[in-house]
């Protein structure tokens, strides 16, 4: 692991485990899709999170370390990793958090870190208090703003999480370069959304129907691919992250979103984590695409 010089991409949130509806755990959470996201796509990436993983055995265990061979990361202690159950009920997802591993405390951060190219705030459950983020000073600063909508009973024990505006992420407005997020949360947090189109870019994920992109205050809406699901889990997260990354390089908008759907969309049609495509496999997926689509 090198602290001397920042990364490329920093990505900061919880790691959690995933409990699937079999009850089967599978880690996850915006930052470590994002993270592999971006270490996939070609950049020097790493992950700041906080937890304990040894609580739920070996196969746990040994994902985290794999993906550590792909992605620097630094756990800061905790008593237990935050833990989520998902579940589907009346077509829709109800989340339920069994575990909390507690703030993230970004004077943690190496120094050298502070000042990455790109810094991705990826809270899932209140673990980044906005106000430290004048600590950072990325070249391009983005943000998923999920973690700061959620709310659940007691907020450190078990509960369904509900959402709620993130007024607290308000202080940030106006050095957010990025933001992503799906149409449920848009409609909670659209003093944020607007705050950040007005200069930067705003992504809204709608699933099967595509997203709609507004860059400094110029909406358009771009179809998803068709695809069959397998797991949606994450799919946003690296549809955000590649965003980000491509936005941050000065790659075309409609490009970047264009290869950022196509990114979710393979990451929907395999498992975990480790079906998030590289760069090479997204742009084979568009040549595909665009040979069916001159049949």
């Amino acid at each position: 692991m090198t602290f001397q010089h920042p990364p490329d991409f920093l990505a900061i949130g919880h790691i959690t485990v995933d409990l699937l509806e079999d009850g089967t755990p599978m880690l996850g959470g915006a930052a470590l899709y994002s993270g592999l996201a971006a270490s996939r796509f070609g950049l020097r990436a790493a992950i700041l999170t906080r937890g304990n993983f040894s609580k739920h055995g070996e196969a746990i265990e040994r994902s985290l370390a794999d993906f550590a061979g792909e992605v620097d990361i630094i756990v800061q202690d905790a008593g237990m990793p935050t833990v989520f159950e998902n579940r589907t009920i009346a077509a829709r997802r109800q989340q339920t958090i069994h575990s909390w591993a507690g703030p993230i405390d970004l004077s943690g951060l190496p120094p050298a870190w502070r000042s990455s190219g790109i810094i991705q705030l990826a809270p899932v459950a209140q673990e980044i208090e906005p106000r430290q983020a004048g600590q950072l000073s990325p070249a391009y600063l983005c943000a998923t703003p999920q973690g700061w909508m959620r709310h659940w009973q007691g907020q450190r024990q078990r509960g369904v999480v509900q959402l709620r505006s993130p007024r607290s992420a308000m202080s940030l407005a106006s050095r957010i370069d990025g933001l992503a997020l799906n149409a449920e949360e848009h409609v909670l947090a659209r003093d944020l959304s607007d705050s950040v189109a007005r200069r930067g870019i705003v992504a809204i994920t709608r699933g099967s129907n595509g997203v709609r992109v507004i860059d400094r205050g110029q909406p358009f809406d771009l179809p998803a691919f068709p695809i069959h699901g397998v797991n949606e889990l994450g799919a946003g997260d690296v549809f955000a992250s590649v965003l980000f990354l491509l936005r941050a390089r000065r790659e075309p908008t409609l490009r970047s979103a264009r290869i950022a759907s196509a990114a979710a969309a393979l990451k929907v049609s395999g498992g975990g984590p480790e079906s998030i495509p590289t760069r090479e496999q997204v742009e084979e997926f568009l040549e595909s695409a665009a040979t069916i689509g001159r049949h």
